[in-house]
C-alpha cells in the first residue's frame, strides 16, 4: 500500500476525501500559524515533521492542513506501534479510514520473540530509508514515543533517542510542530466543533539547523542529546502557544 500505483492512489483519497472530513470537523476550531515553512520545503528532499503528542488525532489533523492549505506535494508516512494497527482487525480499519495505510512502518517493539524483533530492524531501515530520500515524502514522528497524557498542554514526555537515531542516518529537512486543543474523544471533538470546543492550535516552526549534530560520533548518546534538542524547539512553539492564548483570553475578557 505504500509503494508505486498504490501509494499515489491512497494519496490521492488522503488529499481528497481524509482532509476534507478531518476539515468539516475542525473547521471552526481551527487556528494555524507558520504553515509557510511547510509550503517552502523542498520537495524533492524527504520533510521530517517532529511534534508533541496528546490525542490519536494529532498527525491526521496535520496532514490535512497541509493537504489543504500547502500546494506542497505529500507522500505520507507515519511509523507506528504495530501492536494495535497491525494486530487487532479494528486497527486496520482505522489505518484504512484515518490514514489510508499511511501508518507505516510499523514497529512490534517485542523483546521476547525473534521474528518480530527481526521485523523492527527491517522497519528502522525502511524509515531511515524513506527519510533519506523521495520525492514528497513526508514523514510524522512524535518524539516522545506515546501520548502524553497530562493536563497541561505545555508539558512533554522524557525524548526518545529513536528520532535522532533516524536523523542522524538520513539528515532530512526537520520541522518541529506545537499541537493543542485535540482530544481523544472522537464524537466530542466532532461535536466541539459546533458547540464551542477547545481551539485548536497548530504551530509549525522553522527548519532546524541540525549540522552541529552531524559531526558528533552516531551514538546512542548523540542520537538522545538530538531528540532533547528537537523537544526544545517544539518547546519553544508552546511558549508561543501560552502567550497567544494569554492575549486572545485578555480580548474576550474586555
Amino acid at each position: 500500500m505504500n509503494l508505486g500505483r498504490w501509494k499515489r492512489f491512497w494519496t490521492f483519497c488522503q488529499r481528497h476525501l481524509g482532509s476534507l472530513w478531518i476539515k468539516i470537523s475542525t473547521y471552526n476550531l481551527m487556528n494555524v500559524f507558520g504553515i509557510e515553512h511547510v509550503e517552502n520545503s523542498d520537495a524533492s528532499r524527504p520533510l521530517l515533521l517532529v511534534a508533541n503528542h496528546r490525542s490519536f488525532f494529532d498527525m491526521y489533523v496535520v496532514s490535512s492542513v497541509i493537504f489543504r492549505q500547502t500546494t506542497r506535494p505529500v507522500s505520507l508516512f507515519f511509523p507506528v506501534r504495530a501492536k494495535f494497527f497491525y494486530d487487532n482487525p479494528i486497527g486496520w480499519f482505522v489505518n484504512l479510514v484515518m490514514g489510508w495505510w499511511s501508518m507505516y512502518p510499523p514497529f512490534f517493539r517485542e523483546t521476547g520473540e525473534g521474528r518480530k524483533r527481526s521485523f523492527d530492524k527491517y522497519s528502522l531501515n525502511r524509515l531511515i530509508q524513506i527519510s533519506s530520500y523521495g520525492q514528497a515524502h513526508l514523514i510524522g514522528f512524535h518524539p516522545e514515543g506515546k501520548r502524553n497524557m497530562s493536563d497541561d498542554p505545555y508539558s512533554f514526555l522524557p525524548a526518545q533517542p529513536g528520532v535522532g537515531k533516524v536523523i542522524m542516518e538520513a539528515q532530512p529537512q526537520v520541522i518541529p510542530i506545537f499541537i493543542a486543543g485535540l482530544g481523544n474523544d472522537l464524537p466530542k471533538q466532532i461535536l466541539g466543533n459546533w458547540t464551542g470546543g477547545e481551539k485548536v492550535r497548530l504551530w509549525f516552526g522553522e527548519p532546524i539547523d541540525l549540522d552541529s549534530f552531524y559531526a558528533e560520533r552516531n551514538s546512542l548518546r548523540t542520537h538522545k542529546k538530538i531528540a532533547d534538542f528537537l523537544m526544545e524547539k517544539i518547546g519553544d512553539l508552546g511558549e508561543e502557544d501560552r502567550k497567544w492564548m494569554e492575549t486572545d483570553q485578555m480580548i474576550i475578557e474586555n
